[in-house]
C-alpha cells in the first residue's frame, strides 16, 4: 500500500512538473518539416491563379542557454500558374539550387522565453534569404499563458508591433495545448510596410469609414506538447489571407493565401558540438525590407553587365522609335530603368561618353536617366552643371523629373543643397527656378517621411527668402516664397508671415504678386500645421483695409485647413457686414459650393458650409457672375473609393474688368489618398495698363486687330519693368513651373514676327530652310509615375502593390515649301504671295498603365498583373496651299492604301510567374480563359450562382465609301463576373476597342481628298460689336419677333434657286465655301460642298447654309434659311433630302407684351417630316424628362398637345424670378418662381423697359 501511494505521489509531481512556456533544451537536436506556400488569385473557378511553394527540412540545434543554429536541407521550390483543377505545381530545379545554395548556410538566432531575439547569418547570404528564415522562425515567436484561456497583447512579429490575440485550450487526454493566436496585421503601431512614389499625394483618413481598399487577416494554431523542460511545439499552421482591390474590397477583390505549417519529426541528443563561420547581426524577428528600386515587379532579365545591356538597349528604342511609336517596345524601357538602377556612378559616366555625341541616343539617355533615384543621379548632374555641358532646355527637364523621383533621404537632401550654389544654377532663369522649386519638392517628400521634419531641410529657402527681402529683389521673393509653398515645412511659417501685411512685426510694402504668393506659400502647411494657418488666414480675412485679392487668397487657403464649424460660423458673421460685393461673392460661392462636396475629405466641413449658405442665402443668393466667384464640383463613389474634384476661382476687384487672377485645378481620390492633378493660374496685372486706354475704341471687327498692334508696339516707349502676365502649373500640388510676360517678352515678338521685319529675323531663316526642305524629330519616354507599397508576409516574402504608369511620344514632321512671288525684303509679303507646302511624317503616343500585387523578390515574381496599352498614332502625308490675299485655302490629301489603326485600347489580366532563372520565359496565363464554360456553378452556402459571362464583339463603320476610306470601330470584350461581386469583374477581363481608318472599294477610284475653302468679301458680315449688342437688346428688351415670309415666296425662291428670304433686290453673296472632293484623274469630283449665303438690308438680315452632295446623279441637299432683323426678330427654317424637300422643320421665337401684362419670350419647333430615327431619337427624349423635371422641382401635367411641335415660354414673373413652361405633344411640364443670377431688380427694369410687341 505504501508503494502504491509513493508511486502516485511521484507521478503527482511529475504532473505538476510539466511545462507549457516554450523552450528549446540547447544539448537537443530538434527537426522539424516546413512547407510554406503563398497564392494570387480571384477565388473563382475556372479563373487562372499564380503561386510559390517552399518545402524543407529544418534543423535546430543548441549552441548556449539563449543561442541555437538553424539549418535547412531538403529544400524543394515549385511554381503554380494556370487554373486550379486543371494544372499543379511545377518543381523548378535551377531556382531550387540557386536559394538552397544560400540556405543551406547555418543561420544563428537568440531564443528566450518563447520569443526569437537578434539573427546572424554569414555576409554572403542576401537580405531576401534571412526574411524567409523569419518566416520560419516566426513559428517560434509565441506567449504562452497557462493562468488565462484567453488574453491580448502587444508585441513584435514578423509582421511589426502589432496586438495579438490569444485562445487557449487543453486537451485532457494527451495534455496538448492548443493555442490559436490571431493577430491584428492591419493596425500595427510599427508595421512592417513601406511606400514608395506616394509622398506626394495625400492620406485620407475619413475614406477609411467608407471603406477598405485591403483588409488582412492572420492567424496561426500550434500544437505544444508540455514537457519538463518546457512547451514543445509538434505541430503549428499559419494563415494568412488579405483581399485587394483598387476600389473597395466589397466589390470584389484579389485574394491572396499564404499558409505555412511545421511538423516535429524528431528530438534527439545533440553528439557534440557544432561549428559555424564568422556571421554578422542581421536584425530580430520584424521583417526587414530589401533595397527594391531596381526589382520591377513587371519585369525580370538577367542583370550581368548592365552597362553594356543599358547601351544597346537605348540605342535599339532610339532606333524603333524614330519614324514611329512602338508601343510592342514598352517592356524594354521598363526593362531600360531597372538597368540604370543597378550601373554604378562610374558606369552612367561612361554610358554618357559613348551616347552623348548623338542627338537621339543623348536626348534618351537623359529622358530615362532620372529614375536612377538616389546619390548617383546627383552626383551625374552636378558634374554636368560643374562642366556645363548640357544645355539649358536639358538642364530644365533632367533636373525637373530626377528630384521629383529622388528618394527622399537625409543624405540625398544635403547633397541636393549644393544645387542651389552652383554657378550654372543661376545662368539661366528657367534652370534656377526649376533649381528652387524642386528642392522645395524634395523637402515636402522628405517631411512626408520624417515626422517631426527637421528645420536644417528648409533653411536653405528661408536664407534665400530673408536676403531677396533684404536687398528687395523681387524676382527672387517670388521665387523663394513659391519654392517655400513647394516645400510646405511648418518652420517656415514665421518667415512666410515676414512678407505678410497685419501678421508681420515688421510689415513691408510688397506689390500684389507677392503678397499672392506669400500667401499661396501656407497652401501645404495647412494640412501640417492647420492652427497656425488658420491664425494666419484669418487675420488677413478680417483686414478689410487690405486688397480684395488678397483678403480671397486667404479664404482659399483657409479652406485647405478644413475648418471647423466654430471658424466657419466666425466667417459666415463677418461676411454679413462685409462692404466688398467681391469679397461677399466670392466667399459665399466657395460656401456654396462647398456645401455640395461629397468626398470623404470635406465630410464634416460640407456641413459646416451647408449652415452657412442657409444663413447668408436670402442676402447674397442672387449675386451675378460679374463678381469674383469659387466654384468647385465633385463626385465620389463609395463601391468604388474613387471620386474626382475641380476647383475654378476667379479674383476680381471694384477697378477693373479683367479679372485679376484666375486658377483652375483637380485632385482624384483613390484608396484612400487624393492626388492633386494638374493645376493652372494667371494673373492679369499689367493687361489694364495697356489695354485700358482703347477698350472704347475696339469696334469687335478686323481692324481691331490693326489697334491691337498698334498699341503693342507703343510698348517700346514704356519703360517700365512690371510684369504684364504671370502663369504658374503645378502637379501634385508642387509647383514646377513659373513664368513672367514682361514689356520686352512683347517687343521680342513684334520685332521677330512683325510686318517691317526683315532678313535678319530668326523667323525670316526659318522660312529660309522650310524653302530648302526641313526634317525634325522628337520623342519623350517618360515614366509618369510609379507607386508602390510593401508590406511583409507571414512567409517572410514581400508582398508588392504597384502602380506604374508609362508614356512615350513622338513626332516627325518633313516639310518643304515654295513662296510665289518670293519674298525680298520685309516678312509682311508673306500676305500677299501664294503659298504651297508638301509635308508628311505622323504624331503618335503609346500609354501603358500596369498594376501588380504578389510577391516581387529579385529572385522570382508570383501574383496577378493587370496590363493595359492605349496607342494612337496619326500618320500624314499632304500638300496645301495657301492664299491669303484671295482668302482661298487647299488641302490635297493622298488616299492611303494601307489600313491605319488611329487608336487602340486593349487590357487584360493575368496569373504571372516570373525567375531569375529564366527571365526570357515569364509565365503569363490570362486570368480569364479565352473559352468560357457557361455552365460552371460556385456552390457556396446558401443557394447556387453562376458567373455572368460575357463576351460581346461589334465591328461598326462609316456608311459613306465616296472617299474611299472609312473609319471603323471594333470592339471585343470578355467578362466573367459574379452579381455579388463588384464592380472589379466589370473591369477584368479581355478588352480590345480599336479606331481604323479602312480603305474601301469608292464608287469610283479615288487618288486623293481634297479640302478647300474659299473665304468672301469681308465688307459685309456684322461686327463683333453689333453682334453683342443684339444680344444685349436680347435681354434687355426680350424682343425675339418672329419675322414670317409667306409660303408662295419661299416657293418662288426655290424655283428661282435663291435662297428663301433672300428674293428681293439685294444679291446674296457666298460669305465662305468648304469643299470635300474625292479626286481620280478624269473622273469628276465627288463629295461634299458647304456654302453660306449673306444679304444685309436696312431692316433685314438674311442668310443661308446649304450643304449639297456634289458627284453624278446626285440631288441630296439640306438648306437652313435664317431671317433676323434689326428689332432682333428671328426664324429659322431647315429642310434636307432629295433638293431639299424630304425634311424639314422650323423653329420661331417671338415675345409679346400685352397692356398690363408681364413680358413674355415663346420659342417654337415644329416639323412636318423627319427620318424615323430622329423621331425614335425624340420620342427618347420626351420619355426622359419627366422624371429630370421632377429632379429639378418642375411640375407636370397630362394634355394633348399638337403632335409635331414643342413649344416654351418664359414670363418675367417678378424682379429676379421668371416661369418656366415647356410643352410636348403628351404633356406639359412648369415650374414658377425659377430664380436667376442677376442683381435684384434686373428683371424688374427689364419689364419697364420693354417695348410693346404682340405676335
Amino acid at each position: 500500500m505504501r508503494g502504491l501511494v509513493l508511486c502516485c505521489l511521484v507521478a503527482l509531481a511529475s504532473c505538476q512538473s510539466l511545462r507549457y512556456d516554450l523552450s528549446l533544451n540547447p544539448k537537443k537536436t530538434y527537426e522539424y518539416k516546413y512547407e510554406g506556400l503563398a497564392n494570387f488569385g480571384l477565388g473563382m473557378p475556372n479563373l487562372a491563379e499564380s503561386g510559390a511553394k517552399l518545402t524543407c527540412k529544418v534543423k535546430i540545434v543548441g549552441v548556449s542557454a539563449q543561442t541555437f543554429l538553424l539549418q535547412i536541407s531538403d529544400l524543394a521550390f515549385e511554381e503554380f500558374n494556370g487554373f486550379p483543377g486543371k494544372n499543379s505545381f511545377i518543381a523548378v530545379p535551377k531556382l531550387t539550387q540557386r536559394i538552397a545554395a544560400q540556405l543551406v548556410k547555418p543561420f544563428m538566432f537568440d531564443f528566450a522565453a518563447g520569443h526569437v531575439g537578434n539573427i546572424h547569418a554569414s555576409a554572403e547570404v542576401s537580405d531576401t534569404v534571412v526574411n524567409i528564415i523569419r518566416g520560419i522562425l516566426s513559428f517560434f515567436h509565441i506567449t504562452v499563458k497557462t493562468t488565462q484561456r484567453f488574453y491580448e497583447l502587444e508585441e513584435a512579429g514578423i509582421h511589426g508591433m502589432c496586438q495579438s490575440n490569444y485562445a487557449i485550450d487543453e486537451n485532457k487526454e494527451t495534455r496538448d495545448m492548443t493555442i490559436t493566436q490571431v493577430v491584428d496585421v492591419t493596425n500595427c503601431r510599427e508595421k512592417a510596410e513601406r511606400y514608395r512614389g506616394m509622398a506626394t499625394t495625400v492620406l485620407d483618413n475619413l475614406s477609411k469609414k467608407r471603406g477598405d481598399s485591403i483588409v488582412s487577416t492572420m492567424r496561426y494554431v500550434y500544437t505544444i506538447k508540455p514537457t519538463v523542460e518546457g512547451g514543445l511545439i509538434s505541430k503549428a499552421h499559419g494563415l494568412e489571407q488579405q483581399h485587394f482591390s483598387p476600389f473597395n474590397v466589397k466589390g470584389g477583390s484579389f485574394k491572396m493565401k499564404a499558409t505555412k505549417e511545421i511538423v516535429l519529426l524528431d528530438v534527439r541528443d545533440t553528439p557534440s558540438a557544432v561549428t559555424y563561420g564568422p556571421m554578422k547581426n542581421r536584425g530580430n524577428i520584424i521583417y526587414k525590407f530589401v533595397e527594391a528600386g531596381a526589382h520591377i515587379p513587371i519585369v525580370m532579365q538577367n542583370q550581368d553587365d548592365a552597362v553594356s545591356k543599358a547601351v544597346e538597349l537605348i540605342k535599339h528604342l532610339a532606333e524603333t522609335n524614330k519614324y514611329q511609336i512602338d508601343s510592342a517596345t514598352t517592356e524594354e524601357a521598363m526593362k531600360l530603368y531597372q538597368l540604370l538602377r543597378l550601373v554604378p556612378y562610374e558606369g552612367i559616366e561612361v554610358m554618357w561618353k559613348q551616347l552623348a555625341a548623338n542627338d537621339e541616343y543623348r536626348r534618351w539617355f537623359l529622358d530615362t536617366i532620372v529614375e536612377v533615384n538616389d546619390a548617383r543621379i546627383l552626383k551625374f548632374l552636378q558634374m554636368r552643371f560643374q562642366i556645363g555641358d548640357l544645355s539649358a532646355s536639358e538642364a530644365f527637364q533632367t533636373l525637373l523629373l530626377a528630384f521629383n523621383h529622388l528618394d527622399a533621404i537625409p543624405e540625398l537632401i544635403e547633397m541636393a543643397k549644393m544645387f542651389l550654389n552652383l554657378p550654372y544654377s543661376r545662368s539661366n532663369i528657367f534652370v534656377w527656378h526649376t533649381v528652387a522649386l524642386s528642392y522645395g519638392s524634395l523637402v515636402n517628400k522628405h517631411c512626408a517621411y520624417y515626422t517631426p521634419c527637421p528645420v536644417s531641410a528648409v533653411q536653405p529657402l528661408l536664407d534665400f527668402a530673408m536676403d531677396s527681402l533684404n536687398n528687395n529683389n523681387e524676382e527672387n521673393i517670388v521665387l523663394s516664397l513659391k519654392a517655400l509653398g513647394n516645400a510646405g515645412h511648418p518652420g517656415s511659417i514665421k518667415t512666410i508671415m515676414r512678407f505678410l501685411p497685419g501678421v508681420s512685426a515688421n510689415p513691408v510694402d510688397l506689390p500684389p504678386r507677392v503678397l499672392s504668393a506669400a500667401v499661396q506659400s501656407l497652401r501645404l502647411i495647412a494640412a501640417r500645421d492647420p492652427h497656425s494657418v488658420q491664425d494666419i488666414t484669418m487675420s488677413l480675412y478680417l483686414q478689410k483695409d487690405l486688397p480684395a485679392e488678397l483678403r480671397m487668397l486667404a479664404i482659399m487657403i483657409l479652406f485647405e485647413t478644413k475648418p471647423p464649424m466654430a471658424l466657419v460660423s466666425t466667417v459666415t458673421a463677418h461676411l454679413q457686414e462685409e462692404k466688398d460685393l467681391h469679397v461677399v461673392s466670392f466667399v459665399y460661392s466657395y460656401l456654396r459650393s462647398m456645401a455640395k462636396s461629397k468626398t470623404p475629405d470635406n465630410q464634416h466641413l460640407s456641413t459646416a458650409c451647408n449652415v452657412a449658405v442657409k444663413i447668408l442665402a436670402p442676402k447674397f443668393g442672387r449675386l451675378t457672375y460679374r463678381y469674383s466667384k469659387a466654384m468647385r464640383v465633385d463626385w465620389y463613389n463609395d463601391d468604388l473609393l474613387l471620386g474626382t474634384a475641380a476647383e475654378f476661382f476667379m479674383l476680381r476687384n471694384a477697378t477693373e474688368m479683367i479679372p485679376t487672377e484666375i486658377m483652375m485645378k483637380g485632385k482624384l481620390y483613390f484608396i484612400g489618398r487624393i492626388l492633386q492633378l494638374m493645376e493652372m493660374g494667371i494673373r492679369a496685372d499689367g493687361i489694364k495698363d495697356i489695354f485700358g486706354s482703347i477698350i472704347s475704341k475696339l469696334k469687335g471687327d478686323v481692324s481691331d486687330f490693326q489697334t491691337i498692334y498698334q498699341q503693342l508696339r507703343n510698348l517700346e516707349s514704356q519703360n517700365s519693368d512690371k510684369p504684364l502676365l504671370n502663369f504658374y502649373s503645378r502637379a501634385s500640388g508642387q509647383e514646377w513651373f513659373y513664368a513672367d510676360v514682361n514689356r520686352e517678352f512683347i517687343r521680342k515678338i513684334i520685332n521677330l514676327v512683325g510686318p517691317s521685319t526683315g532678313k535678319d529675323s530668326s523667323v525670316w531663316t526659318f522660312i529660309e530652310n522650310l524653302h530648302k526642305g526641313i526634317s525634325w524629330h522628337w520623342t519623350k519616354p517618360f515614366l509618369i509615375f510609379e507607386t508602390r507599397y510593401f508590406q511583409a508576409s507571414t512567409l517572410g516574402l514581400p508582398l508588392e502593390i504597384s502602380k506604374y504608369y508609362y508614356a512615350l511620344s513622338g513626332i516627325t514632321v518633313n516639310a518643304k515649301a515654295a513662296i510665289n512671288p518670293p519674298l525680298t525684303d520685309r516678312l509682311a509679303q508673306v500676305l500677299t504671295s501664294e503659298i504651297s507646302l508638301e509635308t508628311d511624317g505622323f504624331v503618335g503616343c503609346t500609354k501603358d498603365i500596369w498594376l501588380s500585387y504578389g510577391i516581387n523578390t529579385e529572385l522570382f515574381q508570383s501574383g496577378v498583373e493587370f496590363k493595359s496599352k492605349i496607342p494612337y498614332s496619326i500618320p500624314w502625308k499632304l500638300a496645301a496651299k495657301v492664299n491669303v490675299r484671295e482668302r482661298k485655302f487647299q488641302l490635297d490629301i493622298p488616299l492611303s492604301k494601307k489600313e491605319v489603326e488611329l487608336f487602340t485600347v486593349s487590357s487584360d489580366v493575368y496569373a504571372v510567374s516570373r525567375n531569375i532563372e529564366a527571365p526570357t520565359s515569364p509565365k503569363m496565363t490570362p486570368m480569364m480563359p479565352k473559352a468560357i464554360d457557361s455552365n460552371n456553378e460556385i456552390v457556396r452556402k446558401g443557394p447556387t450562382i453562376r458567373p455572368n459571362n460575357w463576351h460581346p464583339m461589334a465591328k461598326m463603320c462609316t456608311e459613306k465609301n465616296i472617299y474611299g476610306a472609312v473609319v471603323c470601330v471594333e470592339s471585343e470584350l470578355r467578362r466573367a463576373y459574379y452579381h455579388e461581386e463588384y464592380p472589379l469583374y466589370y473591369l477584368l477581363g479581355y478588352t480590345n476597342v480599336a479606331l481604323k481608318a479602312v480603305p474601301v472599294q469608292a464608287n469610283k477610284p479615288v487618288d486623293k481628298i481634297r479640302f478647300e475653302v474659299n473665304v468672301g468679301p469681308s465688307q459685309y458680315p456684322t461686327s463683333t460689336r453689333e453682334l453683342l449688342e443684339t444680344l444685349m437688346r436680347l435681354s434687355k428688351e426680350a424682343t425675339l419677333k418672329a419675322q414670317l415670309s409667306s409660303d408662295s415666296e419661299s416657293s418662288e425662291a426655290e424655283l428661282n434657286g435663291t435662297p428663301a428670304g433672300m428674293a428681293s433686290n439685294s444679291t446674296p453673296a457666298a460669305v465662305f465655301n468648304i469643299r470635300v472632293l474625292a479626286l481620280s484623274g478624269n473622273h469628276k469630283p465627288e463629295g461634299y460642298e458647304t456654302a453660306v449665303f449673306y444679304t444685309p438690308e436696312s431692316s433685314l438680315k438674311n442668310s443661308q447654309l446649304i450643304v449639297s452632295q456634289v458627284g453624278d446623279n446626285t440631288n441630296w441637299k439640306m438648306c437652313m434659311d435664317l431671317e433676323l432683323d434689326g428689332r432682333a426678330e428671328a426664324k429659322a427654317h431647315l429642310r434636307w433630302g432629295a433638293e431639299c424637300q424630304s425634311f424639314d422643320m422650323s423653329l420661331r421665337a417671338n415675345t409679346a407684351r400685352l397692356p398690363g401684362s408681364k413680358p413674355t419670350l415663346r420659342a417654337k419647333v415644329h416639323w412636318n417630316r423627319i427620318p424615323e430615327t430622329m423621331a425614335e431619337f425624340f420620342r427618347g427624349i420626351e420619355a426622359y424628362i419627366p422624371g429630370m423635371a421632377f429632379l429639378l422641382g418642375f411640375n407636370q401635367q397630362h394634355e394633348i398637345n399638337p403632335t409635331q411641335e414643342v413649344a416654351a415660354s418664359v414670363v418675367v414673373a417678378s424682379a429676379d424670378s421668371l416661369d418656366l413652361r415647356i410643352q410636348l405633344p403628351q404633356y406639359t411640364v412648369y415650374r414658377q418662381s425659377i430664380p436667376v443670377p442677376l442683381p435684384r431688380g434686373s428683371l424688374l427694369e427689364l419689364q419697364l423697359n420693354t417695348r410693346n410687341t404682340t405676335m
